[in-house]
């Protein structure tokens, strides 16, 4: 028998090309993504009130990055492509540990050992590190619960500014044997009380 030397598309079908599924997962997060973005950048163009009020609440207030953070994993599920990489890390799963307290400011300091390692009272997001008046070096975490922990006098900071803390991870040392603790809930402080215990 003679093979003919014609392709035969019922007995040899042409291999798919169809995309992997992570692949097009990506890809509709990137276009969903650049959507977004092209419908803020046009209204922000054609009506400088919403730019304004955009600058407002991201730069003056407290911008809910935990709740953002929230609706992405529910809208596209935890990992963005895979299991993340895995990676030695140190670890640190620490409960706040000090010897006395004090009212000072809006909030509290505590009396703890020299360099104290400070831990996450809460997972959340590291939202501001820098200077704050009374309080010194400072990180500010904003915390899944909605409420923003102020850290301060701190020396040597642990994490960098967007990262994300599990509770207990490390975030930094004190200067001294001083902590810095204060509460904000919708830019308003609260009673340190319930969140330090």
């Amino acid at each position: 028998m003679v093979e003919s030397k014609f392709y035969n598309k019922k007995n040899n079908p042409k291999p798919s090309k169809q995309l992997p599924p992570i692949l097009k997962k990506l890809l509709n997060q990137i276009l969903i993504t650049a959507i977004i973005t092209m419908i803020i950048l046009i209204g922000f163009k054609w009506n400088n009130d919403l730019k304004q009020e955009f600058y407002k609440y991201v730069y003056n207030t407290s911008f809910p990055f935990a709740s953002i953070k929230d609706w992405y994993q529910n809208l596209f599920g935890k990992d963005l492509l895979t299991k993340p990489l895995e990676t030695e890390t140190e670890v640190f799963e620490e409960k706040l540990s000090y010897s006395n307290q004090s009212l000072y400011k809006e909030g509290v300091a505590l009396t703890v050992s020299d360099h104290y390692m400070i831990p996450s009272l809460n997972s959340g997001i590291v939202v501001f590190i820098g200077e704050k008046e009374n309080y010194g070096n400072t990180i500010i975490i904003q915390q899944m619960n909605g409420i923003d922990a102020w850290y301060g006098n701190i020396d040597s900071a642990s994490v960098q500014l967007y990262d994300y803390v599990e509770q207990g991870a490390l975030i930094g040392e004190t200067k001294d044997q001083t902590l810095y603790l204060a509460f904000q809930k919708e830019g308003n402080f609260v009673d340190y009380k319930e969140y330090i215990n």
